[in-house]
């Protein structure tokens, strides 16, 4: 079942360097995992209640992938330029488990 990494990041005023080289970086600690951005910036329309920030989504092949990728040793050494200078949320979801899934 595909799984999502979903990022709600506070943009800082100033983006420190250490973060350009995450962005740099990222794509091949997920490529191993066959993750891929849905989402990455883009421009945010609140509907409801208060969105301060930036989204990233990311799309895994199932859960065991993106933690995979969370928990490797390649994106651990790459993820401190990240947090280290943004505050942010990050969880890791499942999708629905058909495409003609119904609430």
């Amino acid at each position: 079942m595909t799984a999502y990494l979903l990022a709600h990041l506070r943009r800082p005023e100033e983006i420190h360097p250490d973060v350009l080289e995450y962005k740099e970086k990222v794509q091949a600690t997920m490529d191993p995992f066959f993750g891929r951005f849905i989402v990455r910036g883009g421009t945010v329309e609140v509907k409801e209640g208060s969105w301060p920030g930036d989204v990233v989504l990311l799309e895994f092949p199932s859960m065991e992938h993106a933690r995979g990728f969370y928990h490797s040793a390649a994106y651990q050494e790459i993820l401190p330029l990240r947090t280290d200078h943004l505050e942010g949320d990050l969880i890791i979801v499942e999708g629905v488990d058909a495409p003609d899934h119904t609430s």
